[in-house]
Order: C-alpha cells, then structure tokens, then sequence
C-alpha cells in the first residue's frame, strides 16, 4: 500500500534510532523489514502511515509508542532445545561441574523472547535432579532476561499453543512437564516455572545488578548487533560470570576478534565459552 511506503530518509531516521536504542544494526534495503513488523501498529495508534509513525516514535515522547515498536522490531521466534547440543552438553556434562555447589546455581538466559530457552534449561535440571537428587543444596535460579515488555508478560504466563509446543519439544517432555489450560494451550508446571524468573533488560545498559552467574546463554543475539557493541556485551558478560564460568553463544555466532576473556572449548558435538582465570 502506498501510505505504507519508507523512504530513504526515513529508513535511515529509523536505523539510527534503533541502533541507538537497542543496539539492532539493520542492513541496507531492509525497508520490507520494518513494514512487516510495525504496518500492525498503525491501527493500534490511530495512524496514517509509516513515515508518521517513525516521525512519532523517533521525535515524540510515547513511551507506549516506543516500547511497542522495540517490542515489534526485537521479537523473534524461537523454539524449544534450539540446536539441541547445549542442552545435552549442560545435561551430561557441564552440570556435573557444579554439582555440590553450597550456593545457588545461577543461569542466566539473555533476550529469552517469549521463555523456551530458560524453560528448557529448567527441564535439563529437572532432568539431572532424576539421576543426581540434591545435586545443588543451594537451589537453581535461573533469570531470563529480555529487552520486551510483551515479551516477558508472555514469559511469566508460561502458557503455550499447540503450533509453539510443536517445535522442538518432544511428546514425552510434553507429558512430564505441561498440563493443559481450560482455554485450550498447556502451561508449564510449578516444578518448571518455580526456577525460573523474569526481568527486562538492555544488554546495551549495565547489567551488573543481576549478579554473578556460573552460565550464561546469550544465543543467536549478537547476530544483530555492531562489532563494536558485540565485544561491549562480551566484556560485561565476562565480567558477570563466576571464575569458572561457562558461555554458551548462538550455533553460528563467533567470538573470533571480539573478546580475549574466554577460551574456546570443543565438545562433540557443539561448542562452549569457558571464562578464563
């Protein structure tokens, strides 16, 4: 439609707002991008087109507005056990490093969209708990942590359609973990979801009130950001993680040029980040 068209102008407006907001670095000609994801939004906020809405989110002072355009333009889909090594790396290997810690357990899992990944973290633990009961005395939190307010409402709810639980999640971990709703979708069970908490979070702002962690899952997140900015979130990472603590990044993600804090570590199959002494 042609009132829904950006022009170069405000495609550039745009580009640089959201880099400087969140850190996002959209390419060239990703103006289709950015109708699909905010043309939703004209109807929502009375407007008449996309170059208003630009207008009003970059000059204007909505906070509505820009909390739902960083909500639009950051959410993206996820799955259950994405890629599936980490989880069965933390599972049967990296657990064991911390078991008897007198502390709590501490993971975080960064722009965790609408749960899956802490969720599956809670379910790899539950897991380990079967074959090691009272492996961690000091307890398990695990803080899932995103830039989207929408986001993490959806998080807490831990409520979940047939079309979210049929990618990734496997029959028997539906039956051990969900129970259904009166409306139709499953919801995790309290075993799951008490582990589990949730908070918003810029990774282009301090995070250093969350803590110290022993791992970390900042997977498929770097993709969107500078090099620049990459290597910032790798430097505060690396400073939030306990001394033997463990990264996990994004199947196609490097750290190669980016950060001198971590040593690489080769398993089979898959890959982890191990914070160095």
């Amino acid at each position: 439609m042609p009132d829904k068209e950006i022009g170069n102008q405000d495609y550039a407006l745009f580009r640089d707002y959201l880099e400087r907001q969140c850190g996002i670095v959209l390419g060239d000609n990703k103006q289709y991008l950015v109708r699909s994801r905010l043309s939703p939004l004209l109807r929502r906020f009375d407007l008449p087109d996309l170059p208003q809405l630009i207008n009003n989110v970059v000059n204007g002072r909505d906070r509505t507005l820009r909390e739902a355009v960083i909500d639009a333009m950051t959410t993206n889909e996820t799955l259950w056990f994405r890629d599936t090594y980490p989880f069965e790396l933390l599972k049967n290997e990296l657990l064991l490093k911390f078991k008897g810690k007198t502390g709590p357990l501490r993971i975080w899992s960064a722009a965790c969209s609408s749960g899956q990944e802490p969720y599956s973290i809670s379910m790899c633990i539950l897991e380990f708990l079967q074959r090691n009961p009272g492996a961690f005395p000091g307890g398990v939190q695990i803080i899932g942590t995103d830039i989207s307010s929408d986001m993490l409402n959806r998080c807490k709810q831990a409520e979940y359609d047939n079309l979210s639980l049929s990618r990734g999640l496997s029959e028997e971990r539906k039956r051990q973990f969900f129970e259904p709703t009166a409306n139709g979708t499953m919801r995790l069970k309290s075993q799951v979801t008490s582990m589990v908490s949730f908070r918003p979070i810029n990774l282009l702002e301090s995070y250093a009130s969350l803590g110290k962690f022993d791992l970390v899952f900042c997977r498929n997140v770097l993709i969107y950001f500078s090099a620049q900015i990459k290597s910032q979130i790798l430097q505060q990472i690396a400073a939030g993680l306990q001394k033997d603590g463990i990264l996990f990044l994004g199947a196609s993600e490097s750290m190669s040029g980016l950060s001198e804090a971590f040593t690489m570590v080769r398993c089979n199959p898959g890959l982890y980040y191990a914070k160095k002494q």
